[in-house]
């Protein structure tokens, strides 16, 4: 997705637009950008006669839709949220601004508003998302404090989803670690689920961050869980699952941030241990990238604090024993240095997932070297 972030001052009138415009019933945020697209801008959507007329004719909206945008109730209600963020602080970051967060801003589907309570930076150097069981053993609770206290030389931000097991975890070690540390809830700003977690979100709100794209007043339901953890997955560099089953929240948010093109990474577990199944299926079907301490993230994100020795020239190997195809490949990368999965298949003509089960194979006899953004090199 593409945007042109503006600095200019934003009245009144136009944040009610960009708030109705959010709460728009069957108006998904894809749908959303095409509506401020095709109008020439938000005011127009909600102002201009002659662009509500023709709302029909924009990609993806039909009828029922135009109908959705023109009801009455949706300014009004706007309004209303509109003083609510007045009177309680918070900071509304509209898609199209230079405050709203660059890597969320990358995703098509990324939510067109976002209310956040709290001073987190979204934008910051290097963000780690951690998501994971809401039932875990003692092993994964401390591995995910170990994860996090890891983290802190490069002084990351910790995402997590404020819930039970390894959010929890996540939250509170980076709290006790000083780092910046952000919930991603799925209602919005004026409850809080689980309550047995407001200690931590109050904590949160000075020192990080609680974000949602739900208004004030928003219902639970059970559709908010997998649109949160689009955000989580969204806005951080990588997404590292620790404990899953083989089913829930913690898959669809590793999925989510493969599709973003952002690295995962899962906590190996003990075979037969449902709370491990989904990890060790993540690394089984090459969806995930194998890590046993936060070393191996920070190799993996090339966010290494150590100064690289110097290594002693050695020479090229022959790779005598490699297969044509395999070949293929590291001929392609000794003359194209580091690069990407896609050109990879462009050049090598390979089928996408024929050439990632190379890549591995060569990966594991140390013929190549796997980067950030599956990007990929000769050792």
């Amino acid at each position: 997705m593409t945007r042109s972030p503006s600095t200019a001052p934003v009245d009144d009138r136009t944040w009610v637009h960009r708030i109705a415009l959010s709460m728009l019933k069957g108006i998904g945020p894809v749908n959303a950008r095409n509506l401020v697209a095709y109008c020439g801008g938000v005011d127009a959507l909600f102002i201009d006669p002659k662009v509500r007329r023709s709302l029909e004719k924009v990609p993806g909206i039909g009828p029922k839709l135009a109908a959705s945008v023109t009801d009455r109730r949706v300014l009004p209600a706007a309004e209303r949220e509109l003083a609510y963020v007045r009177k309680h602080g918070l900071r509304p970051l509209f898609y199209l601004d230079a405050d709203y967060p660059r890597r969320l801003a990358q995703a098509e589907d990324a939510p067109v508003l976002l209310y956040v309570r709290g001073p987190a930076d979204l934008d910051v150097q290097r963000v780690v998302s951690i998501v994971g069981t809401r039932t875990p053993t003692e092993h994964g609770k401390r591995f995910c404090a170990e994860l996090v206290e890891g983290l802190r030389a490069v002084n990351a931000t910790i995402v997590s989803g404020l819930a039970y097991g390894i959010d929890i975890v996540a939250h509170r070690t980076a709290l006790k670690q000083g780092l910046p540390t952000v919930a991603c809830v799925a209602h919005g700003l004026d409850k809080l689920y689980p309550a047995e977690h407001a200690t931590t979100a109050r904590e949160l709100a000075e020192h990080g961050a609680v974000v949602s794209e739900l208004p004030s007043g928003s219902a639970f339901a059970p559709g908010n869980f997998p649109a949160r953890n689009r955000i989580i997955a969204g806005l951080g560099d990588c997404t590292v699952v620790v404990e899953s089953g083989p089913k829930g929240g913690s898959l669809i948010t590793a999925d989510i941030a493969d599709s973003y093109d952002r690295e995962v990474m899962a906590v190996p577990g003990r075979p037969g241990d449902p709370r491990s199944e989904g990890c060790n299926r993540l690394i089984q079907q090459h969806k995930a990238a194998l890590i046993t301490s936060a070393d191996d993230l920070l190799t993996r994100m090339d966010w290494s604090t150590k100064a690289p020795r110097r290594k002693a020239p050695v020479q090229q190997p022959l790779f005598a024993a490699l297969g044509p195809e395999e070949q293929l490949l590291v001929d392609v990368l000794r003359s194209g240095g580091r690069v990407g999965i896609d050109d990879l298949c462009l050049r090598s003509r390979l089928h996408p997932g024929k050439a990632a089960t190379l890549l591995l194979n060569l990966e594991f006899s140390g013929v190549v070297r796997s980067l950030p953004g599956k990007v990929y090199e000769l050792h």
